[in-house]
C-alpha cells in the first residue's frame, strides 16, 4: 500500500443545508477541520463524494487501486479548495492492504467513513470464477466490516461521526428473477449484507452520536456498468449522476435516514419493509414447528 499527502489544512465552511447539519449536530465539527475517508475514490460515486466533501471544506484521505487517478483527483481538489488530501493506494481484495488501511483509520480517526469501493461480478453463479467470488466478498463484505470496525471506536469515544456504506437498489431484488436484470447472486448477496449490516450497526450505535447509513442507488452514469460488460444506453429508466447520489446521501444523513434510497419517492416504503421483517420474526420466534412441516416430521418418525 502506497501513501502520500497533498495540500494545506483549512477551516471548513458549511456550504449548504446538508453539510450545515454536521456543524450544528457535532460541536467538534464547528471549530476546525474535519476529515473524510473515502474508498473507491478514483472514479464514479467515490470521486463524487471526495469532490463534494472537499468543496464543503473537508480534509480527505482517499483510497483506490489506481494511484494515477487518485493523484490527479487530489491535485485538483487541493488546487480548487485548499484542503488537505492524503492518498492511499490499496487493493481492498488484499488482506494486507486492508490491514494497512485499518491502521491508517485508527490513526486518523476520520469524522466520516464512506465505504464505496465495489464491482459487479455479474455472471451466472454456476459459471462465475471462484476467484471473483472471493474478491467480491473481500471487497464488499470483509473490507466494509473491517474498515468500519477500525473507525467506530474513535467516533464513539468523541460522540460524533458518520459511516456511509454505498450499497445498491439491487440489494432489495433477491427474489426478482434475472432478465432484464443481470445474473447477480453474489453481487446481490454482498449488497444485501451491507444493507443488513448497516441497519443492525445503526441500532447498536443509537444514542452514541454516531450515524450509520446505507445508500442504495439504482442506475448511475459511471464506468461501473462498462466494466461489468453492460451497456445502459437505451435502458428505459432514469440514470442518476454521481453527484446526485452524493447529495441524496448527505441529505439523508441530515434527515436521519439509516436506509437512503435516492430514487425512492415514498420513503415510508422502507419502513413497510422493516415492519414486515419484524412481524415475520415475532411470529416465528414464538411458534414451534409450523403445521405444514409436521407431516414430514411424523413420516420421518414412523420410518424410524
Amino acid at each position: 500500500m502506497l501513501s502520500g499527502r497533498l495540500g494545506k489544512c483549512v477551516v471548513p465552511s458549511a456550504a449548504d443545508e446538508a453539510t450545515r447539519y454536521f456543524w450544528h449536530k457535532h460541536d467538534r465539527w464547528l471549530g476546525g477541520a474535519v476529515l473524510g475517508f473515502v474508498t473507491g475514490a478514483s472514479s464514479g460515486v467515490g470521486a463524487a463524494f471526495a469532490s463534494r466533501l472537499a468543496a464543503d471544506g473537508w480534509d480527505l484521505a482517499i483510497t483506490a487501486r489506481r494511484g494515477d487517478r487518485l493523484q490527479a483527483l487530489a491535485e485538483r481538489l487541493t488546487a480548487s479548495h485548499s484542503v488537505n488530501v492524503q492518498i492511499h493506494v490499496a487493493d481492498l481484495a488484499d488482506p494486507g492492504d486492508v490491514a494497512g488501511l485499518e491502521l491508517v483509520i485508527a490513526q486518523l480517526k476520520p469524522d466520516m467513513l464512506v465505504n464505496n469501493a465495489g464491482f459487479a461480478g455479474y455472471r451466472e453463479f454456476a459459471q462465475v470464477d471462484p476467484a471473483v467470488v472471493a474478491e467480491l466478498v473481500d471487497v464488499q463484505v470483509m473490507a466494509v466490516s473491517r474498515l468500519s470496525r477500525a473507525a467506530v471506536p474513535a467516533m464513539v469515544a468523541r460522540g460524533s461521526g458518520a459511516i456511509i456504506n454505498v450499497s445498491s437498489l439491487l440489494a432489495f431484488t433477491g427474489s426478482v428473477p434475472p432478465q432484464p436484470l443481470p445474473h447477480r447472486a453474489m453481487y446481490v448477496g454482498a449488497k444485501a449484507f451491507q444493507l443488513a449490516f448497516t441497519r443492525a450497526l445503526a441500532g447498536e450505535l443509537a444514542g452514541t452520536g454516531v450515524q450509520v447509513q446505507v445508500c442504495c442507488p439504482g442506475l448511475i452514469d459511471t464506468e461501473f456498468h462498462a466494466l461489468a460488460g453492460r451497456d445502459i444506453t437505451g435502458i428505459p429508466f432514469p440514470v442518476m449522476q454521481p453527484d446526485e447520489v452524493v447529495a441524496a446521501s448527505l441529505a439523508g444523513l441530515r434527515l436521519g435516514e439509516v436506509v437512503c434510497v435516492p430514487a425512492l419517492p415514498d420513503p415510508s416504503m422502507v419502513g413497510t419493509v422493516d415492519r414486515a421483517e419484524v412481524a415475520l420474526y415475532r411470529s416465528a420466534v414464538i411458534s414451534g414447528l409450523a403445521d405444514r412441516y409436521r407431516s414430514e416430521k411424523a413420516g420421518a418418525a414412523a420410518a424410524d
